[in-house]
């Protein structure tokens, strides 16, 4: 176990030293390999989809009992739960009325832990709520994301309105993470149940992303052209890619804590 820790700790060491290129290469073969391994192993789709919803359930698990058995918010971005129910809300409207689906009850059930989360850290739990770290200006995202769903949105034949209200909440997803990586990034130290729940967003984000480009690969590009012309099928693969690599920082520092023996996470300057 010691010798396996050691070898750990030394490809660790060898890539904290490299330049950031040299990184975000290794990230994407690591992701590539990842992706590669996923195929041989999964057959069935459907099965990462039932991976996903396991994952993040175990992370809206320890989230709910971090608040009602430790009875503190502290580390947790009320501004990234925020724009989660946003972007929930949005999709369960656009599922209601475009696609009512399995999706929409796991969606349902989804918001109303997120505002169950919401009301814990405004009422109950304010007075551990560290205000003052979670300073991230959410219109940064928000506006984007509105702008954005203007010009590059589904060329289905539902409503305008819906279909913008549709490309906002994929785009809004993919971005809603980034409050809660600014309230780590300013704390530096980080209690294991919060990080337990950010790196299962990590991991749930990534296997979301595995589904949708391995169905893209098997269907050798027919999933694309089904979700219709134009930008909006490049932009539904782009964000889905885009969601582990925000994540996958923390991810990193997160599985060497882990291996070293660490419940605290401990993030070096500049990460995140």
């Amino acid at each position: 176990m010691r010798g396996g820790r050691k070898s750990i700790h030394a490809i660790t060491t060898w890539v904290r030293r490299q330049p950031p290129k040299v990184k975000a290469f290794l990230a994407v073969v690591s992701g590539m390999a990842a992706l590669v391994l996923l195929r041989f192993i999964v057959h069935d789709h459907d099965n990462l989809f039932a991976a996903v919803e396991v994952v993040h359930s175990l992370g809206i698990s320890v989230l709910i009992y971090k608040l009602i058995k430790e009875k503190t918010c502290a580390g947790l971005s009320l501004k990234s739960q925020e724009l989660t129910a946003m972007f929930l809300a949005v999709r369960l409207y656009c599922s209601f009325v475009m696609e009512y689906d399995i999706h929409t009850l796991l969606d349902l059930a989804t918001l109303a832990t997120t505002l169950w989360v919401i009301y814990m850290i405004r009422f109950k739990l304010k007075s551990s709520y560290m205000e003052e770290k979670d300073n991230f200006a959410i219109y940064y995202v928000v506006i984007p994301c509105a702008v954005l769903a203007l010009f590059i949105h589904p060329s289905t034949s539902h409503h305008l309105l819906n279909k913008i209200f549709w490309a906002f909440c994929v785009y809004l997803e993919t971005v809603s993470v980034l409050p809660q990586l600014r309230v780590i990034q300013n704390t530096k130290i980080v209690e294991p149940f919060t990080t337990h729940y950010v790196f299962a967003l990590g991991v749930v984000r990534f296997l979301s992303c595995a589904h949708w480009v391995l169905q893209v690969l098997d269907s050798r590009g027919h999933l694309l052209v089904a979700l219709g012309y134009g930008l909006w099928p490049s932009m539904v693969l782009i964000s889905e890619i885009v969601q582990p690599f925000i994540l996958a920082d923390f991810c990193y520092y997160y599985v060497k804590s882990v291996f070293g023996g660490q419940l605290v996470l401990r993030l070096p300057s500049g990460v995140v």
